[in-house]
């Protein structure tokens, strides 16, 4: 467990360096809020939905968490070509802990990430609706952020290149993002999109939040929690048992 604590603090200290990359990473959302947030508004407002924003909003956190989270995976790569993972391997340190410290510091700046996120949301207009469950919606945050930093943590232990790890992170984390309930209902969708948001986890992080910060149910909270949870739990287990398989 010391270990894992040590490893989850110098993958905090490894983020909080990399100010340009903090930064950038918020660029995307920024745009999607504004862009998104008031150029769809008064149509979603015509359609008799409400408030674009208050609606949207979730769903753009959530884009501020997972692409962070995600390219947390490419470290791996990158101290493999230059050899520092081989002086964490060699350490007498279980390499479930590496992966757990690594996934869980990866996770806990994708969700200070988000909180920036949600901070710029409000100035933009976004009101929680909710106060006292904003803790609950950090807890949705965190669970995202677990989940897609156990993804990057995996396919990172896999791969050996850096390009080929933008390209199928791109593949897989742009298709997650725009067939979840991020951006639109799922009132009124395809029989077909309706499966497809259904079995998509992100869909379920971002009901959580929307739930809990705007009182927006999609399906019930605890629904969300349980998926979430289990998901990051499987995940972990699949991170870390590829990580084994990492050749010093």
């Amino acid at each position: 467990m010391r270990a894992v604590w040590i490893l989850w603090l110098r993958q905090l200290k490894r983020y909080s360096r990399a100010r340009t990359r903090m930064i950038g990473a918020l660029g995307q959302p920024v745009l999607f809020l504004f862009a998104l947030g008031y150029g769809f508004g008064p149509i979603f407002a015509r359609a008799g939905q409400g408030n674009y924003l208050q609606f949207v909003a979730p769903g753009i956190i959530a884009m501020g968490i997972i692409f962070n989270a995600v390219f947390g995976g490419i470290e791996i790569i990158w101290d493999r070509q230059f050899g520092f993972l081989k002086e964490t391997l060699v350490a007498p340190v279980p390499r479930l802990a590496i992966v757990l410290g690594r996934t869980l510091g990866g996770a806990t700046t994708a969700t200070l990430q988000g909180v920036i996120v949600l901070a710029i949301c409000a100035i933009a207009g976004f009101r929680v609706q909710q106060p006292l469950l904003v803790p609950l919606a950090l807890v949705f945050m965190f669970l995202i952020a677990l989940v897609f930093s156990a993804i990057g943590t995996a396919i990172g232990s896999v791969l050996k290149d850096m390009q080929g790890f933008q390209l199928i992170m791109n593949f897989l984390v742009l298709p997650l993002f725009f067939f979840s309930n991020a951006l639109f209902p799922t009132d009124g969708l395809p029989a077909a999109l309706r499966i497809v948001v259904r079995l998509n986890p992100l869909s379920y992080g971002v009901a959580g939040m929307r739930d809990a910060l705007a009182g927006n149910a999609t399906w019930a909270m605890a629904t969300d929690f349980a998926v979430l949870g289990a998901l990051a739990a499987v995940l972990l287990g699949l991170s870390a048992a590829l990580f084994a398989r990492i050749e010093v």
